[in-house]
């Protein structure tokens, strides 16, 4: 899916759009959810949707989403990551997933929101490790909040060049 696609779903579908696409960023949607965060913004600043609704769906689109890994991770557990673990593009993440945590603890959770695939990984792990909701709930939306509001700042002020944008936070991340 290109940014040009994802503009047209959130101006035909509006908030419901907007809240979908981070959220099934956790099934590996093929467009960055910076760039996702940072069109929300856009759209925004372009008044095509209201600001305040645009930003609280899309954070609440980021957090649930990344929940539903805690939630899957809790409830299902090691055998959909012993499955994943064997695909080797995956099973990479899954490792540096895994040391993030061991040498940070629940501060992993923090990390992890500015690393791209790693920040779908580390809520599932914390799940599977029976981390206790309402910590997990701390430190992720905490940051969850912090990193959607920086990117949402982002596309709101510069949307015109969100494909740019994209691109190097992309080689940043």
């Amino acid at each position: 899916m290109h940014v040009n696609d994802l503009l047209d779903l959130i101006v035909q579908y509006g908030y419901p759009a907007m809240f979908l696409s981070l959220w099934l960023g956790i099934v590996g949607m093929p467009i960055p959810d910076e760039v996702i965060v940072m069109t929300g913004g856009m759209v925004s600043s372009l008044n095509i949707l209201h600001t305040i609704p645009t930003f609280i769906l899309t954070y609440l689109g980021v957090v649930s989403g990344l929940s539903l890994g805690y939630i899957l991770g809790y409830r299902i557990g090691a055998p959909i990551l012993d499955r994943l673990a064997k695909k080797k593009r995956i099973g990479s993440y899954i490792q540096k997933s895994t040391e993030l945590i061991h040498q940070h603890g629940s501060y992993a959770l923090i990390i992890s929101y500015f690393l791209p695939v790693v920040r779908h990984v580390v809520p599932y792990l914390v799940g599977i490790n029976r981390m206790n909701f309402l910590r997990y709930a701390m430190f992720s939306y905490t940051t969850g909040f912090i990193w959607t509001l920086g990117y949402f700042t982002i596309g709101y002020y510069f949307g015109q060049n969100i494909q740019y944008i994209g691109g190097v936070t992309g080689l940043l991340s």
